[in-house]
């Protein structure tokens, strides 16, 4: 199956942690895909920053679907490094994926992650690389598993 926006904004909105912090794909194609976050209190940890767990999902989830713009809808991740450079703060996480390079089967994706100020100021907060794989398993758009 082929993806295009706005089956992969489908998927996105069929994934119930994602619709809890509140993810967009932005874009979508040509081996790369930006999801955006807003920054909210109930995403921050003891500091008052974006909690790292969402940092990584913000990697793990941008980074399979850049994976995606290349190997078709059904993909899962294979697994993916995250470094942290600084804390997140502002209004926006904004993580940017690319393909690095592919197979048939495999895909390793580059992401960057930003945090933009509201005035718009983007900070390089993390940088994630990862391999999702293309699975067997038909992807169900209509939400049912």
């Amino acid at each position: 199956m082929t993806l295009d926006l706005d089956l992969a904004r489908k998927v996105l909105a069929a994934q119930p942690f994602s619709q809890l912090v509140g993810a967009e794909l932005t874009a979508f194609g040509d081996g790369s895909a930006t999801l955006e976050i807003p920054i909210r209190p109930e995403l921050a940890q003891q500091f008052g920053y974006v909690h790292g767990g969402v940092l990584s999902y913000a990697a793990d989830n941008a980074l399979t679907y850049a994976a995606g713009t290349v190997l078709g809808a059904n993909v899962l991740t294979g697994g993916f490094t995250i470094t942290y450079l600084r804390p997140a703060s502002g209004v926006r996480l904004r993580a940017i994926a690319s393909v690095t390079g592919a197979t048939r089967r495999q895909a390793v994706c580059h992401c960057e992650i930003y945090a933009d100020s509201e005035s718009g100021e983007a900070v390089l907060c993390a940088v994630a690389q990862g391999t999702t794989r293309s699975v067997d398993r038909e992807l169900d758009t209509n939400g049912s598993n």
